[in-house]
């Protein structure tokens, strides 16, 4: 009975009755915060696993100043261009990051392209780089999900599971005005991304993903994981063929991911010694020039 008792108190839980947090005079967008956590925890979670790489920790704070404004930017961009029509006449609204609104897709794009470009830059081995950041890409997206809990954004269907979310009547699509809890989407990616962190992980403990190749699980997994849970949401978005768009980008997530883990490594070459030895996915083969000596033998 206790038990049945329980289960009907917990018939739903309620959504923060503020989106900010205030501390003293100091007022904080919960949202904000939340990205703000989830940047810092993959900075550290990266700069814990660069000695077995052979990385200096510093290298991550470096690329971490530009790749994540880069990652901001071009999640904004991805959110506006899959769902202008929400923004048209307000405009100005496109600027207002702290009210929600991140194209994660776009801004995992945006950020690991700056970071590798200027990893490059700076003599870094990409295969390893993304190798160390692959596990730090889900835990921010899980701190960052908090911020749609605070929001009120991102439920699902209409649910009387108990972990069901409540939704207020502001912030309820008009065809669901009349119902009250919610499927908490973004705590089950939240949590799909918590257990991705945990994969990645163990998969590279266990040294059984080829040098370089950990982004391409990351993003398999992350586009099975918003595969099914975008299925599940209400929210307005916008659609291909009747389909919602975050669903074909999830789809052609696990695609590319797909083909980039099982893409042949490069053929060995030969060395001196006639053995053959293999190249790396990012490492360059140099060719020294030929001396005059070499020429007269």
């Amino acid at each position: 009975m206790r038990l049945v008792w329980s289960l009907v108190v917990l018939a739903s839980f309620p959504s923060p009755s503020s989106n900010a947090i205030q501390i003293g005079d100091l007022q904080l967008r919960a949202y904000g915060l939340m990205i703000a956590l989830g940047v810092f925890a993959a900075v550290w979670l990266s700069q814990k696993r660069c000695p077995a790489r052979n990385i200096d920790p510093l290298a991550i704070q470096t690329l971490a100043l530009r790749a994540v404004p880069a990652g901001l930017i071009g999640s904004r961009v991805y959110h506006v261009l899959t769902d202008w029509r929400s923004f048209q006449g307000r405009w100005i609204d496109v600027f207002k990051i702290w009210e929600g609104g991140l194209g994660i897709p776009g801004g995992m794009a945006a950020g690991v392209v700056v970071g590798v470009l200027y990893a490059k830059r700076m003599g870094l081995h990409t295969g390893d780089l993304v190798d160390v950041v692959a596990p730090a890409l889900p835990l921010a997206q899980a701190i960052g999900r908090i911020g749609n809990w605070f929001n009120q954004e991102l439920f699902g269907r209409p649910s009387s599971l108990p972990w069901a979310v409540r939704i207020d009547p502001e912030h309820r699509p008009v065809r669901y005005a009349n119902e009250t809890s919610f499927q908490p989407t973004f705590l089950y990616e939240m949590l799909w991304n918590f257990a991705l962190v945990g994969l990645l992980l163990w998969l590279d403990r266990k040294k059984v993903i080829p040098r370089g190749r950990l982004l391409a699980v990351y993003i398999i997994g992350y586009g099975v994981g918003r595969l099914w849970i975008e299925l599940l949401r209400v929210d307005p978005a916008g659609h291909l063929l009747g389909v919602r768009v975050n669903v074909w980008v999830s789809l052609l997530a696990i695609v590319a991911g797909t083909a980039w883990l099982l893409m042949p490594r490069r053929p060995a070459l030969p060395i001196d010694n006639g053995m053959p030895a293999e190249l790396d996915d990012d490492d360059d083969l140099e060719v020294e020039p030929e001396t005059d000596t070499e020429l007269s033998e």
